[in-house]
């Protein structure tokens, strides 16, 4: 029943409406384009998580990018941050091929699901608090459906803070002080661990903020809490 399930929940993320301010902005982006990819059809909708629906490590990052996931219609497809993540979990075992740039290019995923925080691309890649608080549901209902997962591993602050609002939903328990975010940063407990990862955005790639030996190393723990 997983698969159907999250074919029905894929279904209403892709209808979801309730952000204006999120809804105006991906479809101007939609319509407006990058001159670079002016012969594109844009995707310009929400968009759902992917991956191996019996998957043990869950990555969650924080929102779709314009001209990325918001052109081509899959999380982390398309840009300079997915380029460094897929190249990551190819050398990881956990996807088929380094890099993705479009959805039909016969990217898949073993024993990994992607997902996000929030589901439209927001303007400044900044989504308002209200704007992650409605978008909250998406990632709980993915995660309850997804019942193999044992790890989730939290691509930046904004992710470890959304996964910590949905460990809580899910009959979690979040330990006081609140868990703070860091690279490497972990949270025992049920119904699964966090683990934390700088972001793979250019500002932080570019910079030495994160390098391919941070990402590999984060992503070995993600297999061994995974296997343990």
């Amino acid at each position: 029943m997983t698969r159907a399930e999250l074919i029905a929940l894929e279904r209403e993320v892709i209808a979801c409406r309730r952000c204006p301010r999120l809804v105006q902005w991906r479809e101007q982006v939609a319509r407006e384009k990058r001159a670079a990819y002016r012969d594109w059809d844009y995707w310009g909708r929400p968009l759902p998580g992917f991956g191996d629906p019996d998957a043990h490590i869950a990555v969650l990052g924080l929102a779709p990018a314009a001209h990325g996931a918001n052109r081509t219609g899959r999380l982390f497809t398309g840009d300079r941050s997915g380029d460094f993540l897929f190249a990551g979990l190819w050398r990881a075992g956990l996807a088929n091929r380094p890099s993705s740039d479009r959805i039909d290019d016969g990217l898949a995923l073993s024993s990994c699901f992607i997902t996000a925080a929030v589901r439209c691309a927001p303007p400044g890649n900044r989504p308002r608090p209200d704007e992650r608080n409605r978008c909250a549901t998406w990632l709980e209902r993915e995660l309850a459906l997804l019942t193999e997962v044992r790890v989730v591993l939290c691509l930046g602050q904004l992710a470890w803070d959304a996964g910590l609002r949905a460990r809580r939903a899910l009959g979690g328990e979040l330990p006081r002080p609140r868990p703070r975010f860091g690279h490497g940063a972990e949270l025992p407990g049920e119904p699964w661990p966090l683990l934390g990862c700088f972001h793979p955005s250019q500002q932080n790639t570019f910079t030495g903020r994160l390098t391919t030996t941070m990402l590999d190393d984060v992503l070995r723990r993600a297999l061994a809490i995974a296997s343990g």
